[in-house]
């Protein structure tokens, strides 16, 4: 009897954990950029912050997508690390969304009545329904009916076993509430979801396996294991990463200390207001409030000491890259004053200019720089122009004149432009690398004099020199690298039609030339605008010759 139990609760796990990663990523699809959207612009504060990590949490169930979320919109310079903390404080009372639905409806219901019919739904929209966004609701429909399927196997598995072994199981002693934090960690750590432990723990409690105190102390030991995900996570990841996982771990750990110190007065507190609810009978409603309420308490002892937190995580974890890519002229206090912020971004987009200018000098010089290291610096400059276009979005504008209005709009503009040269280093290095390969010295050549003209381009245009300011050298370097991409780009198609090279050699070869060239564009545009000596008149000029406002697109080889 035991035996096929145990059977049958590895089933409803396994059921269950594939439910609840349906689930996600079927509410992620249809949620699409709302989420991201929500997340962005409803952390202006740690309060905000916690508020958004409880309700995206909640929707996608799943603390874990949440985080990476948020360690993105940390590197892209939109969230501070005092903001991206207190999403990550709110992820842990949202994911308790999990053992409310295990207690409530996995308990009080004929599980099977609602089940299949929600599955049913779920599966003809995944098959049926014309977009990816209501494929997405029917995948996570589908998801909802397994999780209760799962759970009700479960349900029933522990039934078996509480009729095996008995209810003997309290862990009434301080001993026994060690022992079941232990149990609770193991189970996240192996079934790398907390949600999963906590719903096998609700479980186990309502079938009679194990005692209120007990499965108490096994869900706090759960919440700390689920930072066991963030810690596997981040451990090639970025500074910013890490340090936001240090954060988590150091949540929950914190949290999961005081909850298990403070464990018979919150036993003695929840049991009040289960009795208020009229719930006192129920266990794993009881511990469903148990599990918000001590996460709960944890925002309110961590998110007043969040800002010492993030200056203490500040500290750790530096790389040469992060430097790079943080601005040096910035500050949150010229955001008030539109004339002293349009003189510091001025210096920053000189700053990334010399910056991304470097980069491609390495990109296409003979060297040991690789794509990856060319790949790192680059990101790290596409994190800064981000973060001078956020800044650029928050100068106060109630009294800025015009020509500080255009000279922000400029600005954005210039960190596009440059943040577009940085992406194409890599294919740059790309193509310096592969034209070093070739066999056909004609081909090498060619290739090499239209890096060596872009090399041309770049040096000219570190000048700071005004617009008027050896325009003619700069013309001709630019005309000599039209001709020499154009020949280059000949002798590649000539070179495959005569068998000379393959065509998928050929065709990546291509790509790259023709990202080298947009990158130079790129770069060109840019240097014009930062030399326009009338900046009031330097959008309408780049207009005039692109033919109105448009965003950047690769070009066509």
């Amino acid at each position: 009897m035991s035996y096929e139990n145990t059977l049958s609760a590895l089933g409803g796990l396994a059921l269950f954990l594939l439910a609840l990663q349906m689930m996600t990523e079927g509410l992620r699809t249809f949620a699409g950029a709302g989420l991201k959207a929500l997340l962005g612009r409803w952390t202006s504060t740690a309060w905000r912050g916690v508020v958004s990590g409880i309700l995206i949490t909640g929707l996608v169930q799943s603390s874990s997508a949440v985080t990476v979320a948020t360690i993105g919109f940390v590197n892209a310079g939109l969230l501070t690390l005092r903001q991206a903390l207190g999403v990550v404080f709110g992820t842990n009372v949202g994911t308790t969304m999990t053992g409310w639905f295990v207690s409530l409806v996995g308990f009080g219901f004929k599980i099977e009545s609602f089940a299949l019919p929600i599955l049913t739904v779920g599966v003809a929209m995944r098959l049926l329904a014309p977009g990816k966004r209501h494929q997405g609701l029917g995948q996570a429909l589908a998801g909802f009916g397994l999780f209760f399927l799962g759970l009700a196997i479960l349900k029933d598995a522990f039934g078996g076993l509480a009729e095996t072994y008995g209810t003997s199981i309290s862990g009434s002693d301080q001993s026994h509430w060690l022992a079941f934090l232990l149990v609770g960690f193991v189970a996240t750590l192996l079934t790398q979801s907390s949600s999963a432990a906590i719903a096998i723990i609700l479980t186990a409690a309502a079938g009679g396996i194990v005692g209120v105190e007990a499965a108490a102390a096994a869900v706090i030991g759960a919440n700390i294991g689920t930072t066991s995900s963030a810690a596997l996570a981040v451990i090639k990841a970025t500074p910013s990463a890490k340090r936001l996982a240090l954060g988590h771990i150091a949540f929950n750990v914190i949290t999961g200390v005081v909850a298990l110190a403070l464990l018979p007065a919150m036993l003695w507190w929840v049991g009040g207001m289960a009795r208020w609810f009229g719930v006192e009978q129920q266990p794993a409603v009881f511990l469903a409030l148990f599990h918000t309420a001590f996460n709960v308490l944890g925002v309110a002892l961590m998110l007043p000491f969040a800002n010492r937190l993030a200056r203490w995580l500040e500290r750790l974890f530096h790389s040469a890259e992060e430097d790079l890519g943080r601005p040096q002229h910035l500050d949150d206090t010229l955001v008030s004053t539109p004339e002293l912020a349009v003189s510091a971004l001025r210096e920053e987009l000189l700053r990334l200019r010399a910056l991304v200018n470097g980069i491609v000098r390495s990109a296409i010089s003979r060297g040991a720089v690789s794509p990856n290291a060319v790949e790192t610096q680059a990101a790290a400059l596409r994190t800064l122009g981000a973060t001078i276009a956020n800044f650029v979005a928050r100068v106060r504008t109630e009294k800025m004149s015009s020509d500080a209005a255009e000279e922000l709009a400029l600005t954005v503009r210039i960190a596009r432009y440059l943040e577009e040269a940085a992406r194409l280093a890599p294919l740059a290095r790309t193509l310096c690398e592969g034209s070093g390969r070739l066999a056909d010295p004609c081909l090498r050549t060619l290739l090499e004099r239209s890096l060596s003209d872009v090399a041309r381009c770049v040096a000219l245009a570190e000048r700071t020199e005004t617009a008027s300011g050896n325009d003619a050298e700069r013309t001709t370097a630019l005309e000599q690298f039209q001709d020499a991409y154009q020949q280059a780009k000949a002798g590649l198609l000539a070179a495959v039609v005569g068998g000379r090279l393959s065509v998928d050699a050929t065709d990546a070869l291509l790509d790259d030339l023709s990202a080298t060239r947009r990158l130079l564009d790129q770069l060109v545009k840019a240097d014009r605008l930062l030399r326009t000596p009338s900046r009031a008149n330097a959008i309408e000029q780049e207009n005039n010759r692109e033919g109105g406002v448009q965003p950047p697109r690769p070009m066509e080889p």
